[in-house]
């Protein structure tokens, strides 16, 4: 009985012993893996906002989905012009003297292709919508819209993937937590987002730290 009673106290230091070590590291570990996700999920939605602004920059506004955004990044042009000042004399009729009157002459100096001139040889935006890891081959989540600031039209896009999306394998109670986080140093909320579709923004959501380990 003796030895019996020494084998199930024996156990229960292993079993405590392991929780106590779970409890420490499991955060740690959960740290870590979450920073690396985050960071091959922020470098994409920053290929989406690159590729969104250079098509509203020749369209006017942004692109409802990623088959018309991935095929302009392909096929699309940029038209390069060049601003100089200028200025002509006309007859004032009003004075009725001849007088000056500066003006700005845009000159179209030639094209250059969107693809060349945002990610040179490579073909990575082709699956910018793509989570990387993702368990079923989720996508990101992208919409675009014109909302009204003040008497303005203003085109807006937002795109987002959700953090249960991208830590599923993880504790859930460190989920739970990490899902309402809330600080300067973190991602908070339940996804991570560029864009608004409520603000003329194309901000992200995230702390300037995962902008330091991407251009890493």
């Amino acid at each position: 009985m003796k030895t019996i009673i020494q084998i199930v106290l024996w156990i229960a230091c292993i079993v405590f012993g392991y929780l106590i070590y779970k409890s420490v590291t499991g955060p740690i570990e959960f740290n870590r893996v979450k920073e690396e996700r985050y960071a091959k999920v922020i470098s994409k939605l920053k290929d989406i906002r690159v590729s969104q602004e250079a098509y509203k920059t020749v369209n006017g506004k942004y692109a409802p989905d990623f088959n018309k955004l991935v095929k302009f990044v392909e096929s699309g042009q940029y038209t390069i012009t060049q601003q100089r000042d200028s200025s002509f004399m006309y007859f004032d009729e009003v004075y009725k003297i001849d007088q000056q009157k500066d003006t700005v002459l845009i000159d179209t100096l030639g094209t250059v292709s969107v693809r060349d001139s945002l990610f040179k040889k490579d073909d990575r935006f082709k699956a910018m919508m793509e989570i990387p890891g993702a368990a079923n081959g989720e996508k990101v989540t992208m919409k675009a819209d014109i909302i009204d600031k003040g008497g303005y039209k203003a085109p807006v896009f937002e795109a987002k993937v959700d953090k249960k999306t991208i830590l599923f394998d993880q504790p859930k109670d460190l989920l739970a937590k990490e899902m309402t986080e809330s600080s300067v140093e973190e991602v908070n909320g339940p996804a991570i987002v560029v864009g608004s579709l409520e603000e003329v923004s194309t901000s992200g959501n995230w702390p300037p730290i995962y902008d330091k380990k991407i251009d890493q």
